[in-house]
């Protein structure tokens, strides 16, 4: 399949999001079962239990796709970069130089 650079490019942003928005969830515990006991009364226990919806794999999973995905378009736009040659003036990869213009004036006091 055939991509225009521009749209690679913003794919490449879309697939930064994704990675950097599931990388937190992949690290941290949203997977895990928790359960805690609090004593409401002498004779009443209050359990409260935190169950996840989706499992440390499908997490995993989505991830690890959307990490090759964004590592194939990167592949994409470094083979465009290193392809392509763009036109541009002389002093666009030219370092800053200061320019002091002299003047003809005599310094007062010599």
């Amino acid at each position: 399949m055939k991509a225009k650079l521009a749209e690679l490019l913003l794919r490449r942003k879309e697939l930064e999001g994704k990675v950097k928005q599931l990388t937190p969830i992949k690290q941290g515990d949203m997977a895990e079962f928790k359960v805690s006991r609090v004593k409401v009364t002498d004779s009443l226990d209050e359990v409260k239990a935190s169950v996840p919806k989706v499992t440390m794999n499908q997490i995993t999973a989505a991830y690890d796709w959307y990490a090759k995905q964004l590592r194939l378009c990167d592949a994409a736009i470094q083979q465009a970069n290193w392809a392509t040659e763009v036109e541009v003036g002389e002093d666009v990869l030219a370092d800053y130089e200061e320019r002091l213009e002299l003047t003809a004036e005599p310094i007062k006091g010599f």
